[in-house]
């Protein structure tokens, strides 16, 4: 991967967006249903796109709000619609525009009052919080994020009443919908002015933070942190936590210092990410670097993408954790002392997250559930509590209340910064010092992913593979032991490839977006060990794109 030459700089202002340009764009410019990309299109973590490009404008949010409308009346979903907004340039006019229709269907609609900003997983929680105790009437959410996207994208989600994201039924179904109602330019949309939207009896505006945070007791051992006296700086990186974590340091007596306190739509205050662009990634050390910079005067220091799901998190020896050596530690420290966990209950990984996270639930006698990449793969799990942690590669996470119990079944970076803070408060020891040493006993790994052009000849080829089609019996000189196209965890399919040996492993899938092929490598050997990974692997992804026409 290339490195940009002003990856880790503070961007230049020739590079920062223009406001009124990006919600003029939303406003004026109409999708061409004629053009594949600019229809709407559900990934892993809802519909993305920019104004400026016509793939998320007006005419979008109109047509996915009502397609989510016409959805809760199909399945009878009675209850509140908890929505919030992140703080990206496109994401209040977005808000606006869905709570008219949301008002005009007549959907008691939940928002945070003042206008202001609510992170996914205070979303996940009022929902599953609002349907603790029904047998009906369920509630479900709307999250208005194109998550760590650049400032120029928007973004928008939907989680049912599990409080999770949508699963691929859900979701196809409000993305058929929504195109059929832009394909008939919306004539079926229901809505009303704002100005009568925001006055409409079922619209009500509530405080979102106070409840989350006063609820974080329950999760994490805040005492624990506060009597330790742990040092704490915080970048929010200009996103939807930042109210909240200005209101944790003070309601918990915390020694907490936020470094950032600016909401920027532009995102003025970023540094680079490795390839030139503005993107709020807080587990990327070059959109990380001011934070980073600060390590020092902080016993750890933590951060937040734009909608709070993933985490960062810093500390004065290692900088910047890798997510994957995070997660291990995390997982090896909860496992230990959360005593009212069921044994019983799984840990969740995504099949290219690291095989230390392996060897971590081996070793206490846990069991690990792979699922393909996706958190709503874990959702249900953490809902019903067979499920005690759910993470991802990209510093996405969650877990259970102290009672083992539910506590989102989204991610979470603002719990997850938290336990960073419980770890060194309640074992002396910074979440780096104990990934050191979880790889003196169990090894340590070494992980690169690569992105290689794709025709889309080849990304379906990559689909299609059935594991009996690989010739190879060994991979870098050891046995092969699996050769995976579905999770081991769920049996679902993963669109692509996993080969699986003693001390290393590879898997390579098509990139839902773009062009690409995305290869994740692993060694548990060294370096040169993690090489022959690479070259045996492109061998093999180079057989499949030969068999399906370069």
């Amino acid at each position: 991967m290339s490195i940009h030459p002003l990856a880790g700089k503070p961007a230049p202002k020739a590079m920062l967006i223009d406001v009124n340009a990006v919600e003029k764009a939303y406003y004026e410019r109409t999708p061409n249903i004629d053009d594949p990309s600019q229809h709407v299109s559900f990934g892993t973590s809802g519909h993305r796109g920019s104004p400026l490009e016509s793939s998320l404008n007006e005419a979008h949010i109109l047509a996915m709000t009502q397609a989510i409308c016409d959805y809760r009346a199909m399945r009878e979903i009675e209850g509140a619609l908890f929505m919030g907004k992140d703080t990206h340039a496109v994401s209040r006019p977005a808000q606006r525009t869905a709570l008219e229709v949301l008002a005009a269907n007549k959907i008691e609609t939940v928002i945070q009052r003042d206008d202001g900003f609510t992170p996914t997983p205070s979303i996940s929680r009022a929902i599953l919080n609002y349907n603790r105790e029904r047998k009906s009437g369920f509630a479900d959410g709307i999250v208005v994020t194109p998550s760590h996207n650049p400032p120029a994208d928007g973004g928008f989600k939907y989680n049912p009443p599990n409080g999770g994201p949508a699963d691929t039924d859900v979701t196809d179904w409000i993305q058929q919908r929504a195109n059929d109602l832009l394909n008939n330019s919306n004539r079926e949309v229901k809505r009303l002015s704002y100005e009568s939207a925001v006055k409409a009896s079922t619209v009500h505006q509530a405080d979102l933070v106070s409840g989350y945070v006063d609820d974080l007791v329950n999760v994490v051992d805040i005492e624990a942190i506060r009597s330790a006296g742990i040092k704490i700086g915080v970048d929010p990186l200009g996103g939807a936590a930042l109210p909240y974590w200005q209101v944790i340091g003070e309601r918990f007596g915390l020694d907490l210092t936020v470094v950032n306190e600016k909401i920027d739509p532009t995102f003025s205050f970023m540094t680079l990410d490795h390839d030139g662009k503005i993107r709020m990634d807080c587990s990327s050390p070059y959109a990380m670097a001011s934070l980073v910079s600060l390590k020092d005067r902080f016993q750890v220091a933590v951060g937040n993408d734009a909608d709070a799901d993933r985490h960062g998190i810093v500390t004065p020896r290692f900088g910047l954790m890798n997510p994957n050596h995070y997660l291990a530690v995390a997982i090896d420290y909860l496992l230990t002392n959360r005593l009212h966990w069921s044994v019983g209950a799984a840990v969740g990984k995504t099949l290219v997250s690291s095989s230390l996270i392996d060897r971590v639930v081996e070793r206490l006698g846990r069991r690990l559930f792979e699922v393909p990449v996706g958190f709503k793969w874990f959702s249900q799990g953490l809902l019903d509590g067979t499920i005690s942690f759910g993470g991802e590669e990209s510093a996405g996470a969650s877990f259970l209340r102290l009672d083992g119990t539910v506590w989102t079944t989204d991610k979470d970076g603002i719990i997850l910064s938290l336990l960073a803070a419980e770890i060194i408060a309640r074992t002396g020891k910074d979440p780096g010092q104990r990934y050191e040493e979880l790889t003196q006993e169990l090894g340590k790994p070494y992980y690169a992913r690569t992105d290689i052009p794709a025709t889309a000849a080849q990304k379906a080829a990559l689909k299609k593979l059935r594991p009996e089609a690989l010739a190879a019996q060994a991979l870098a000189g050891e046995p092969i032991t699996a050769r995976l196209t579905r999770a081991s965890g769920n049996g679902a399919e993963i669109g692509g490839l996993k080969v699986v040996a003693p001390n290393g492993w590879f898997a390579v899938r098509p990139s839902g977006t773009e062009d690409l092929c995305k290869i994740y490598v692993e060694s548990m050997r060294g370096e040169e060990h993690l090489n022959r990974i690479q070259e045996e692997a492109w061998q093999i992804i180079q057989s499949v794109f030969t068999t399906a026409g370069r």
